[in-house]
């Protein structure tokens, strides 16, 4: 690919906004240069107009859950009833339904400016639990799904071996077991990474993952320097099995375990002790808050303004697409915490869009991503500042108005790698998205 010009009409900068921003894109997919004060489009170059930020990491994903949008919106329950609705689903996935579910999910992401994906993959076998021709034919399907829609995935593929904590799976878990987790590591050291496609592990939960298989996951993502992320702490029923079956809270448990680390995340972080939170963020293990979905799922406010102030690094997730909307993952964070504390004003702007960007990359292995600078990954997004949601305020508070006022339908433009894949609102690989998502979802109901 030649040397490419994008001029950025407003380009956010990490602590501040600049007007005239001129960015070149190498032959590598990498930002070459980027000059402030170019007041007019230089000759031949790209317009991007409306404010122009890193692209969106969604450090939590489950791909198939967008299936259940709406459906289980009907009637009441818990995270557990909800629960049955996703077995339901993902009991009629296939590679072949999974890569067009995933490509329209993808694509999707890329219409709200995410150009990155942690995909926490626990879907593996055939029903029954028999393994594929191929034993890593589901985690295939993700790769090039995300590919097809023009993004980048880490695939976190997770170790998921019990329904609690030492019981054997149940019949809808039989798909996502291996068994023990050397067999886990087995199968998952067949996965390689390509150019768009990170590997790194996961455990599901400290219910999933018997106790003294724990540190086998841990050693695999450790001897790969691959990240790693677990479920934690997401259900206050999940600490009472947890300290009923080994005498401490879920983060004791991992940190025994060798599991908490600089390149392990943990997702949700809900219900923690002081003791917990002291744990993560001494250890600088990240917290990847999901808060649409923990809303959604009634499952309570996570502490995330005391774990980054103990030192444990913020991503953001959309986990079950509920919705799917980096700005408002952004702004549910601060806004629940404004209602937990009746005070205003945890989060700057520029910190939100941190979180959701290098802080993001970064949980997924992706150190090189999510800064608009010489050497990064060419990967940013364009958010209107014209529409009826954001025309107004000073450009120079487009972080504000990104984070506090956007949504996803505000943005007009994704690149990744230098390659426009969101062009003006419409992506350039999957010509119609909401027809993608509406068959795929259709062909899972059986």
């Amino acid at each position: 690919m030649p040397v490419k010009t994008y001029w950025l009409e407003h380009a956010w900068l990490g602590t501040h906004v600049e007007p005239g921003v001129a960015l070149e894109v190498g032959a590598d997919g990498r930002i070459g240069a980027l000059r402030t004060g170019v007041e007019t489009p230089p000759p031949g170059a790209e317009v991007l107009r409306g404010l122009t930020v890193p692209g969106l990491a969604n450090a939590h994903s489950h791909a198939f859950h967008r299936a259940l949008r709406s459906l289980v919106q009907v009637g009441s329950g818990t995270f557990w009833t909800w629960r049955e609705f996703m077995y339901q689903v993902a009991q009629n996935l296939t590679p072949e339904t999974y890569f067009a579910l995933a490509r329209a999910v993808y694509a999707e992401m890329a219409l709200a400016g995410i150009t990155n994906v942690g995909e926490f993959h626990y879907v593996h076998h055939a029903r029954g639990g028999a393994p594929y021709a191929d034993p890593n034919a589901m985690g295939e399907a993700l790769i090039e799904a995300a590919a097809a829609a023009g993004i980048r995935i880490t695939l976190l593929d997770t170790a998921y071996l019990s329904s609690g904590f030492g019981e054997a799976p149940n019949p809808h878990q039989l798909r996502f077991s291996d068994g023990t987790a050397d067999a886990w590591a087995e199968r998952v050291s067949a996965l390689k990474p390509r150019g768009h496609a990170l590997i790194g592990a996961a455990i599901h939960s400290v219910r999933a993952v018997p106790a003294d298989q724990l540190a086998t996951v841990a050693r695999w993502a450790q001897e790969r320097q691959a990240p790693l992320h677990v479920h934690l702490s997401e259900q206050t029923a999940e600490n009472e099995a947890c300290q009923a079956a080994h005498g401490r809270t879920p983060t004791q448990l991992l940190a025994d375990h060798g599991v908490l680390g600089p390149r392990t995340t943990g997702v949700h972080n809900t219900h923690l002790t002081d003791g917990d939170i002291a744990l993560l963020g001494g250890t600088t293990t990240g917290t990847c808050m999901c808060p649409t979905t923990e809303r959604d799922l009634a499952d309570g406010i996570g502490p995330a303004g005391r774990l980054q102030h103990a030192g444990s690094p913020l991503s953001l997730g959309s986990d079950s697409h509920a919705v799917i909307d980096l700005l408002e993952e952004a702004r549910a964070m601060e806004l629940d915490e404004r209602l937990r504390s009746r005070t205003r004003g945890h989060w700057t702007a520029n910190a939100l869009l941190t979180a959701a960007t290098a802080d993001g990359h970064a949980a997924l292995g992706l150190a090189d991503a999510g800064r608009l600078e010489a050497g990064a990954l060419a990967d940013f997004t364009t958010i209107a500042l014209d529409s009826v949601r954001t025309a107004g305020p000073l450009p120079r508070l487009g972080a504000e108005t990104a984070v506090f006022a956007a949504t996803a339908s505000d943005v007009r433009h994704t690149v990744v790698g230098g390659r426009h894949i969101v062009r003006d609102g419409a992506h350039t690989l999957v010509p119609d998205v909401p027809s993608a998502l509406a068959e795929s979802i259709a062909a899972l109901r059986g």
